[in-house]
């Protein structure tokens, strides 16, 4: 019992910290967020992302790549939100950073994929 504590203990202090943000949720301009995003990973998958129903900092969203669809209610804040596997950020005005998760079916190796989105 001792050696597995002692496992879990070394794993529990040696995982990485992930930063977590001070600023508080503040209402966002829903013509900057709101529409239907496109963009395109490195390896060619192509992506969209489609916002809408922007009120205050909270909005709805929709990311679909092949056969992958995911629906969320999103909060926003430091010009981000996550939905799923993927972190959407808005860099300027039409132009979004993607970072998404990529998991390999064969092997189960994950790659992390930026891609830029433009709002159409």
């Amino acid at each position: 019992m001792g050696d597995i504590m002692s496992i879990l203990a070394g794993s529990y202090t040696s995982a990485p910290v992930t930063s977590v943000s001070r600023s508080k949720y503040v209402n966002v301009d829903p013509q900057a967020y709101q529409g239907t995003w496109t963009g395109k990973y490195a390896n060619n998958d192509a992506f969209t992302v489609a916002i809408s129903d922007v009120i205050g900092f909270r909005a709805k969203v929709k990311y679909q790549s092949g056969s992958t669809v995911k629906y969320q209610e999103v909060l926003i804040r430091d010009n981000a939100f996550r939905i799923g596997d993927s972190k959407f950020t808005l860099v300027r005005s039409g132009v979004a950073q993607v970072k998404t998760v990529m998991t390999n079916p064969a092997n189960g190796a994950q790659t992390l994929e930026t891609a830029y989105a433009n709002q159409g």
